[in-house]
């Protein structure tokens, strides 16, 4: 157990607790308090907003990721919080994290004493490189900043730019966060599914399925997890490969029901071969009246190029709009050199509702 103090800030590890309802839940509900206080005013929306139990059934999952969470408190007051994620893979060197520090309280120290405890883990770990996301409106106006792909800006002089820039960090990526209306018209979406279906041809069919994966379909869903890692656009951010089996599919369709998720998944299956060649995967926590998140969306590489992604994206909205009619939009993130799947996004009707910057520090 570690304790850093600045000349008015302590920080502190918080408990894992067993509930939300458990008697030491009070420090783990104040970091999710704080994770939606944060996307609320740095994004301008709630529709990045996170349940406790949601948040909650993913810590408690410690299989294939360390998971660790500190509060930065000053003669009691809350100011903020960190939460930590690194790969149990052998031979890890990246650790991510998400400084969340209470908009009424930036620049009273909580955030330098987070990050140089992210950086005292980091160290104590063997770990030289450190990442991390920051949220960012859309209309904001002001000198903009570039990162190292030339895709996309951000503001410049928003606090959590400066902040990072002043301390190390550079900017390797900016992703566009895009909003889907669940509640208008699919007239769209179900004549884009059709021509698509039509040019892929017969060596392509549709499966879809509501978690737990099929058995059928694990081994397959496993792979194309696993490609994430390698085949989508990172910019100059460090990703390590991850690896996935059958084992780790069933391992996080388990954490998925603790966190109280609805997970639906359209897939792509290659005839010839029967493996997966694409996916979408739609999510939504048990208040089905909050915004519904995109996990992920891929077409391995050697698939490109025959509407797939326009596919797998197109029958999940529409089995979606089944499945969990209440939920108003679909909230979902793409780097902005990833054209082609933005292409799609916006021929579906897709809008842009915020930005988000990713940043690395590599440490001494």
């Amino acid at each position: 157990m570690s304790f850093i103090e600045s000349p008015t800030v302590t920080v502190s590890p918080i408990p894992i607790p067993a509930s939300v309802a458990s008697p030491d839940a009070g420090p783990f509900l104040e970091l999710v308090r704080l994770a939606n206080a944060v996307c609320l005013a740095d994004a301008g929306h709630d529709y990045l907003h996170e349940e406790p139990e949601e948040m909650l059934g993913f810590f408690q999952d410690q299989s294939d990721w360390t998971q660790l969470a500190f509060l930065a408190e000053r003669d009691a007051e809350i100011l903020g919080a960190v939460k930590m994620m690194i790969s149990k893979q052998p031979g890890t060197v990246t650790l991510e994290f998400d400084l969340m520090v209470d908009p009424e309280r930036w620049g009273q120290g909580a955030e330098e004493a987070l990050l140089a405890e992210v950086e005292r883990v980091a160290r104590a770990r063997a770990v030289h490189t450190i990442q991390t996301w920051t949220l960012h409106r859309p209309d904001a106006g002001g000198a903009r900043l570039e990162p190292s792909t030339g895709w996309g800006t951000i503001p410049a002089e928003d606090r959590q730019t400066r902040f990072h820039r002043d301390h190390g960090f550079s900017l390797e990526q900016v992703e566009r966060n895009s909003v889907f209306d669940l509640q208008g018209d699919f007239q769209v979406v179900e004549r884009m599914l059709d021509e698509s279906v039509a040019a892929a041809g017969p060596d392509y069919r549709l499966v879809a399925w509501t978690a737990p994966t099929p058995d059928e379909y694990k081994a397959g869903f496993a792979r194309v997890l696993a490609r994430m890692s390698t085949d989508a656009p990172a910019g100059g951010l460090v990703i390590e490969e991850q690896i996935w089996d059958v084992e780790r599919v069933e391992r996080r369709d388990a954490r998925q029901r603790a966190q109280g998720l609805t997970v639906s998944v359209a897939a792509v299956q290659h005839v010839p071969t029967g493996e997966l060649a694409a996916y979408n995967e739609l999510v939504i926590s048990d208040d089905h009246s909050l915004a519904t998140q995109q996990y992920g969306t891929l077409v391995l590489r050697e698939h490109r190029g025959r509407r797939l992604g326009t596919i797998v994206k197109c029958a999940n909205l529409l089995r979606w709009r089944e499945l969990v009619p209440e939920s108003p939009r679909v909230s979902t993130f793409n780097a902005e050199e990833n054209r082609h799947m933005l292409d799609i996004n916006e021929a579906i009707g897709f809008v842009p509702a915020s930005y988000a910057g990713a940043w690395k520090k590599v440490l001494d």
